[in-house]
């Protein structure tokens, strides 16, 4: 029934979508409300569940590089290829295994000598490559003393490397931004090493392991005290001996991506979540939510004759660092990217105790990350525009760079989404605006084993499926206000999904 509808739609919308232009009422409005009215909650409801059934049947896990993660690529790919689409799987790397052969060495070797102690004052960074490196320390961009949070943003703009020698061991501190921001910053900047430094706040002294999921800045990595930072950092021309000595196993997996047949290449509107979950559990809030929504709003919407190709995109390796993502950015051309009109990205859209939350494309608050790309504010304002229209508040998120947004912020593209929260707390006017309960956090089992299909809140689910459907498809129709990219015509014919 629903591919007979979708294909009523397209034959009777064809010959409109070549005749009327995009407009406020026009076909973009008209599709909107359709798109909407299709989209229910129940059904985003029952990927939920068969995602929850291949976490059963899968050690209770959605993992990159495990059964639990293949089986719901599979899955997706099935629903894509029988509502009409061609589907694209973008292998991508990550680590597999890793593992230290012998202790890593952090030795100051001028203007003294000074030996630091392994897991006491610095930590390799999992997964960092073998490398044995002495050069000079160079601080980059660093707060000392300390300031409250948010404090440091050592590392987290390529800017933040002007006049690093190249060579050199770039020592950062921690803050603000993701820790993988900071290394590929420095690998960039020609580090032959780093040393990320804790940043020195009541609880945020000392090293503790961490799996970042990145390594091909192709450097030894390591994660010290904020002592072992400051010290370094205060002592002139310090020059340090740092090596680790690991086996690192990569392993590859899969982005799935799809497009629709419809639409102009050279506008293109991407919509992304990702897929996999973590170790721990099943992820079903995080972010089988997300996936499940765009899941069924590409079915929805999969013959439409839309006026821009939307793409849809669910990602490998968010978990371990962005990876899906990041490398799928990676792998594009200038042009192709340039194509690549706004990218809106649904991660974890149904906590149990949830806000409505829209990234902040225009740091309409002031604090925080900053703006988002030019066309990142129009983005919000349209979701604004949803919610305002069913008499539902919102509130603004920060740009962390925290989700698959990240890569595509970095390279200039228009952004924007939806997020109900994770292990962050709800406050008194959150609940007084949203319900639920303040002081407790919006997503209690945030990357546990009890992220199950229980740990949804429908309400929550069906909203923000519709607003996601909303947007989708007055974007599929209309970019007004969305600046124009510049990428080279002749570039048309390689866009293909990627």
């Amino acid at each position: 029934m629903r591919r007979l509808v979708i294909a009523l739609i397209a034959t009777l919308a064809l010959p409109l979508a070549m005749a009327v232009p995009a407009h406020a009422g026009g076909l973009d409005d008209a599709f909107a409300k359709v798109l909407v009215k299709k989209v229910k909650g129940a059904n985003v409801k029952k990927h939920l569940q068969a995602l929850q059934a291949i976490a059963d049947a899968n050690g209770g896990t959605r993992a990159i590089g495990t059964p639990g993660y293949d089986a719901s690529a599979a899955y997706v790919e099935g629903k894509l290829r029988r509502a009409g689409y061609k589907v694209t799987r973008q292998p991508i790397n990550f680590p597999e295994s890793w593992s230290e052969n012998t202790p890593p060495v952090l030795n100051l070797t001028a203007p003294t000598s000074k030996t630091y102690t392994p897991g006491t004052d610095f930590v390799t960074f999992e997964p960092s490559p073998s490398g044995d490196v002495t050069a000079q320390v160079q601080g980059v961009d660093l707060t000392l003393p300390p300031t409250p949070t948010p404090s440091s943003t050592s590392g987290c703009e390529e800017s933040d490397f002007a006049g690093f020698v190249a060579g050199r061991i770039a020592l950062i501190q921690r803050g603000t931004c993701p820790f993988v921001n900071k290394v590929m910053n420095a690998a960039r900047a020609g580090a032959s090493g780093l040393i990320v430094f804790n940043e020195g706040q009541p609880g945020r002294t000392d090293p503790y392991p961490l799996n970042i999921g990145e390594w091909r800045a192709g450097i030894p990595m390591v994660f010290a005290s904020f002592a072992v930072g400051n010290e370094l950092a205060n002592t002139p021309g310090a020059t340090v001996r740092l090596k680790v000595d690991a086996n690192l196993v990569l392993g590859t997996s899969d982005n799935v991506i799809a497009e629709t047949r419809f639409g102009d290449p050279r506008n293109v509107v991407m919509v992304g979540g990702h897929l996999d979950s973590v170790e721990a559990g099943p992820g079903i809030n995080d972010n089988g939510s997300g996936s499940a929504a765009i899941l069924e709003i590409a079915e929805e919407m999969a013959l439409v004759p839309v006026k821009n190709k939307v793409r849809f995109a669910f990602w490998a390796g968010e978990e371990i660092g962005l990876l899906g993502s990041d490398q799928y950015v990676a792998s594009l051309s200038e042009a192709q990217r340039d194509r690549i009109r706004v990218y809106l990205n649904f991660d974890m859209i149904a906590s149990p105790n949830y806000a409505y939350k829209l990234y902040d494309g225009d740091d309409s608050d002031g604090v925080g990350s900053p703006a988002g790309p030019p066309g990142s504010a129009q983005i919000e304002k349209q979701f604004e525009a949803f919610y305002g229209s069913h008499s539902l508040p919102t509130v603004g998120t920060d740009f962390d760079g925290r989700s698959d947004y990240g890569p595509f912020i970095e390279v200039g593209i228009p952004s924007g989404g939806i997020f109900t929260g994770a292990e962050g707390i709800k406050t008194p006017e959150e609940a007084a605006m949203f319900g639920g309960t303040a002081g407790v956090a919006y997503d209690e089992c945030y990357h546990q084993a009890c992220d199950t299909i229980a740990n949804i809140n429908d309400t929550a689910l069906d909203v923000d499926s519709d607003a996601i459907a909303d947007s989708v498809a007055r974007f599929a129709y209309n970019l007004r206000g969305i600046p124009a990219r510049t990428a080279p015509q002749a570039a048309v014919a390689a866009l293909s999904a990627s």
